[in-house]
């Protein structure tokens, strides 16, 4: 792709960086594109089978592909940053790639794809090694006869039981191990026994509530899931609209209807699971859903709080249908002259801690205003302007008062994940009350200044994703590795880290990616060796079974840095070190977060040039095939909204961390680098269904994120998982207009369009299918905007999101490259390292 010759200028933007020092001349069409890698990428797999043996490279995390079990996880659940381990410690410092793993257990996978396989075990359970409790896998060897097998992780051999014994043939393999699924797959689902079931954690001296019933003791026996739905009444979640569209949203979760975006939907409730409503502003209301009315219970007492009611708080809404349908409809009008101004949400977890204990289940709350009454109340907002940029600012990414880390704990080891959905008008704390949703795996919603117009059909969209996805409860998660290698303590995510080992999650869910850092132990690995990795995550299903996934990954050991370089994962690489970055935020200066990343950006691709280029010339820029673009990958994360250097208020950036911090890898890299994409230049034949059932499409090329590649009598879309922005330049043609918006004049345009007219046109056909390809990927749609040149505020957002350009407090792409070539020749020259003292923070490189 080349830059435009009349290209537009760049669009009201953030400030950005200039380049200091001579700039040298580079041109900015010559530099390494992330989008033709990507599209490459996605060429090459696009309707190819990957097989997942190791030895081969994996598909990128953001191509389209089908793969074939072979004993290996798929990508699709199990990526690494190379899928050819270096031997040794001191080969994986030279190549200075982070050896990591990310997991995303619950990954869903193409319909055409095999499902994970179910495994009913005998009443002993799965078979395990009695040395370091590793799942038995494809990997695995028989010995003696087929009465033990070696453990491939910790080479232990284990006795294999009466009932699972089978005779082995003349490769030493079992004779029935084609029909164990656990033999021959990499990841499978089991069905698990009593010894298996969830643990009610220990009783604390003093309990976060009030109840008359013992606490429970032992395990738990698995139940289908129960729901809460906890309500804001105050004034001003009542006022936004946020009461009403919930209610709403939750009648068509229950019952299905006509979705705000006029489509029918189905239920998608699940109709073995019960249900509970709550409510609150400065006090608590427990509903008693078995009466006839339903009868209000008020809790006025938020400090020491308690479930008022034993039977009817939860209920099967199917049973109920007629009663909650009617419930839901009036409850808005029943608040609707709220004049209570202060919301108890501390006290509002508490008790909905109360109501789970013992079983575990979601909570969804619906979260209008900042917490100032009750347990875990906030005072007013910190002065962020004096805090930005110095050693202070980190506060603003940790919970005022650690109650609120507290309940996160509490309930995550009780089996209960919180879901929180905030529309606030004005200073909430995220950093506070959104720990909760961290530590329990939950999810963050955030709607600032709610607009039922607006924001309803994206709201109900997410809230049906919420509930969809495949999921389980009562979750705890464990990595293994084989002998030469160790998992560190640093795992990041959204969870609960009870141990160096143990992770546990109130609810886990597809949506969610777990990553792990990795380090050899000592010993050198040879490469005719097998690493091997082994994420096992024990559950409840929704339904109520338990169950364990096992996720099984086998990886070839490389001797040599180039094969180490070759076989690289950049997608991972990037996804670990953002989650690094995001770790390091609550440690020390933004400033120097994202200085660290550049250095470790210009140490790994240091660590190529001495290892796999050391003959080229000094001042010449060489760069790994895989790695090439590492710089603009970590230039965007540097200019996230996390990140960036500008002043972000601290709300959006503790909300956008939680999201980051757990975003699948494919999610992440379209969320750090946006796809943008022409719509005035879609050939005929490009997304429109090719196949007999019409639901597959060719999607169109997407483009560099730069002004410099756009013209003024374009349309573009660009996308970052969050926000969908359509930008039409000043000079487009009416009959495009028209085709698309159904208005041929660019100032009839409806700024506040929130979802596309259905026109019998081609490109209105085909850009509605581009946004249904994504959305089914997704499994939900996104904020949707417009902005016109030079007219519409959203043009900001727009502008920000060309991550090339000089925006968002930092360089352009071509300087910044320039910037890290220009350390890596500091270094070749003068010695030491990046990271040293001739990195950037000793002063400037040039």
């Amino acid at each position: 792709m080349y830059v435009h010759s009349n290209h537009i200028p760049q669009p009201p933007h953030s400030a950005g960086l200039r380049y200091q020092g001579l700039r040298p001349r580079i041109d900015a069409s010559q530099v390494p594109s992330p989008i033709q890698l990507v599209e490459e990428d996605r060429l090459k797999w696009e309707g190819r089978v990957y097989m997942t043996l190791p030895g081969e490279y994996a598909p990128a995390s953001t191509s389209d592909f089908t793969a074939i079990d072979q004993g290996s996880a798929s990508p699709k659940f199990a990526r690494v940053t190379t899928w050819k381990f270096p031997s040794s410690s001191r080969l994986a410092h030279e190549c200075a790639i982070p050896l990591a793993a990310v997991f995303q257990p619950f990954a869903e996978l193409d319909r055409v794809e095999e499902p994970v396989p179910l495994v009913h075990t005998e009443k002993s359970g799965p078979a395990r090694c009695e040395r370091c409790r590793a799942y038995i896998n494809p990997w695995c060897l028989w010995v003696s006869g087929g009465t033990r097998w070696k453990c491939n992780l910790c080479g232990h051999d284990t006795e294999v039981s009466a009932e699972y014994f089978c005779s082995l043939d003349a490769n030493l393999m079992r004779l029935d191990y084609r029909q164990r699924p656990e033999l021959m797959k990499g990841t499978v689902d089991f069905v698990v026994p009593e010894e298996y079931w969830a643990i009610n954690p220990p009783q604390a001296l003093t309990m976060p509530y009030h109840t008359h019933e013992p606490r429970k003791t032992g395990s738990r026996p698995p139940e289908p899931m129960k729901y809460i739905f906890a309500l804001d009444v105050s004034y001003e979640a009542v006022q936004l609209g946020l009461l009403r569209s919930a209610c709403a949203c939750i009648s068509r979760i229950l019952f299905g209807g006509t979705g705000a975006n006029g489509a029918t939907l189905d239920a998608c409730f699940p109709p073995e699971c019960s249900i509970a409503f709550l409510t609150y502003d400065s006090t608590i209301h427990f509903y008693d859903l078995l009466a006839d009315p339903v009868k209000m219970l008020v809790v006025s007492d938020i400090e020491e709080v308690f479930v008022p009611l034993q039977q009817g708080l939860f209920v099967n809404p199917i049973q109920r249908r007629d009663i909650l349908e009617s419930f839901l409809e009036i409850l808005p009008t029943r608040f609707e002259n709220a004049s209570f101004r202060e919301a108890a949400l501390g006290s509002l977890l508490r008790s909905c801690h109360a109501a789970l204990a013992g079983y575990g289940g979601q909570v969804f709350v619906f979260s209008g205003t900042m917490p100032t009454v009750g347990i875990g109340q906030l005072g007013g907002q910190p002065n962020e302007t004096d805090l930005f940029n110095t050693d202070k600012e980190r506060v603003l990414y940790q919970p005022r008062d650690n109650v609120w880390i507290e309940m996160g704990q509490d309930c995550a080891a009780d089996g209960i994940g919180v879901h929180m959905i905030m529309a606030p008008i004005k200073y909430m704390d995220v950093g506070s009350i959104g720990t909760v949703a961290t530590l329990t795996g939950g999810d963050l919603l955030y709607h600032p200044r709610y607009d039922p117009l607006r924001d309803e059909i994206v709201l109900e969209s997410q809230l049906q994703r919420l509930m969809r996805r495949m999921q389980g409860y009562n979750c705890i998660t464990r990595i293994r590795s084989s002998h030469g290698i160790n998992v560190t303590k640093s795992h990041y995510g959204n969870f609960y880290q009870t141990s160096p080992t143990t992770l546990e999650f109130g609810v886990l869910d597809a949506d969610k990616a777990i990553s792990v850092a990795l380090e050899h132990s000592g010993r050198t690995l040879s490469s005719r060796d097998t690493v091997h990795l082994q994420c096992s995550v024990l559950y409840t299903t929704v339904s109520g079974e338990r169950r364990a996934r096992v996720c099984n990954l086998a990886l070839q050991v490389a001797d040599l840095a180039g094969n180490v370089f070759q076989f690289a994962d950049l997608d991972t690489t990037v996804c670990h070190m953002a989650r690094e970055a995001l770790a390091s935020r609550t440690k020390q200066k933004m400033s120097i977060v994202r200085e660290e990343l550049t250095e470790k950006c210009g140490s790994l691709l240091l660590g190529y040039r001495k290892n796999c280029a050391a003959a080229s010339r000094i001042d010449q820029m060489i760069l790994p095939e895989v790695f090439k673009t590492l710089p603009s990958y970590i230039l965007a994360l540097a200019k996230s909204k996390p990140l960036k250097g500008l002043h972000v208020s601290s709300d959006v950036r503790n909300y956008h961390a939680h999201r980051m911090n757990s975003m699948p890898i494919r999610s992440l890299m379209h969320y750090i680098y946006p796809q943008l994409m022409a719509l005035h230049d879609l050939e005929d034949d490009v997304a429109l269904p090719y196949d007999d059932e019409f639901t597959r499409i060719h999607l169109p090329s997407v483009m560099r994120s730069s002004h410099t590649f756009m013209e003024a009598n374009g349309i573009y879309l660009v996308d970052n998982e969050e926000t969908s922005i359509f930008w039409i330049g000043h000079s487009v043609s009416s009959q495009l207009l028209l085709d698309l918006f159904g208005v041929d004049d660019i100032m009839a345009l409806n700024p506040k369009l929130v979802q596309l007219p259905t026109l019998e046109t081609r490109l209105s056909n085909q850009v509605r299918n581009i946004l249904n390809q994504r959305r089914l990927r997704r499994g939900r749609i996104t904020t949707l905007l417009l902005a016109r040149q030079n007219l519409d505020a959203a043009e900001l957002e727009f502008s920000d999101m060309l991550v090339e350009d000089q925006n968002n407090g930092n360089l352009s792409y071509t300087d910044y490259l320039a910037l890290v070539h220009k350390q890596i020749v500091n270094v070749l020259k003068n010695g030491g390292s990046i990271s040293g003292a001739s990195s950037m923070r000793g002063g400037p490189p040039w």
